[in-house]
């Protein structure tokens, strides 16, 4: 009875050590380490890839996309974007909600329908037009045929940052039209904000909407 009783002690003593080792080790000793090397080596990265403007201010992050809508009006369910800047893909995905304000999602995730399901169909022709309708200028028309898929549907995070060059380049006219500025300097601004494919040959050519109206704001503001 002895021995069974101090076997236990040894095994619940053994175990507490373990515990304790593990939990210094892992618990406290292996976050710092990789909090101090993150911070030292990849600083920008390590703190969320915080955007800031010519003011020093913090306006986002290069990794989550932003929505750019007008104040909804009293009883408008879904607000209408703001014209004046470079809008992002759709943002359809998990729904809305009280805490995140500043995009659609708060957690990531896609739509989940398929090809053929009827109302990704219809929401994907009825954004189709609403883009043709948005960018189409009194001097510059836009086609169905012009308007890329990235326009039409929300990416696999439903919180992709970026646009292709060629939606970019779609809507360098109305942006221009709303503020006042030169085609060819909208269209500069695009081409000096798109990203050419990661070590050349990876993916594809994007440009980061946020970075981009706030070049926009600063081009507004000269």
């Amino acid at each position: 009875m002895n021995n069974t009783a101090a076997n236990t002690a040894r095994l619940v003593g053994a175990g507490l050590r373990a515990l304790l080792v593990l939990t210094l080790v892992t618990g406290v000793l292996y976050p710092l380490a990789v909090t101090g090397i993150a911070q030292a080596a990849f600083p920008h990265q390590a703190n969320g890839s915080q955007i800031t403007d010519r003011d020093g201010d913090v306006v986002g992050s290069a990794l989550i996309g932003q929505r750019y809508d007008l104040p909804p009006k009293a009883g408008q369910e879904t607000p209408a974007p703001d014209l004046r800047w470079f809008q992002p893909r759709p943002s359809n995905g998990l729904g809305t909600n009280t805490v995140n304000t500043r995009y659609e999602l708060l957690l990531s995730g896609a739509t989940n329908r398929s090809g053929d399901n009827a109302d990704l169909v219809a929401w994907v022709e009825d954004a189709k037009a609403a883009v043709v309708r948005d960018n189409s200028t009194a001097t510059y028309r836009v086609r169905p045929s012009d308007v890329p898929a990235d326009a039409v549907t929300s990416s696999g995070s439903g919180l992709d940052p970026h646009i292709s060059p060629e939606y970019a380049r779609l809507q360098v006219h109305r942006v221009a039209e709303r503020n006042g500025l030169d085609v060819a300097d909208v269209e500069r601004l695009v081409a000096q904000h798109t990203e050419g494919r990661l070590l050349g040959f990876l993916g594809e050519p994007g440009v980061n909407v946020l970075q981009l109206n706030i070049a926009l704001r600063e081009l507004i503001q000269k």
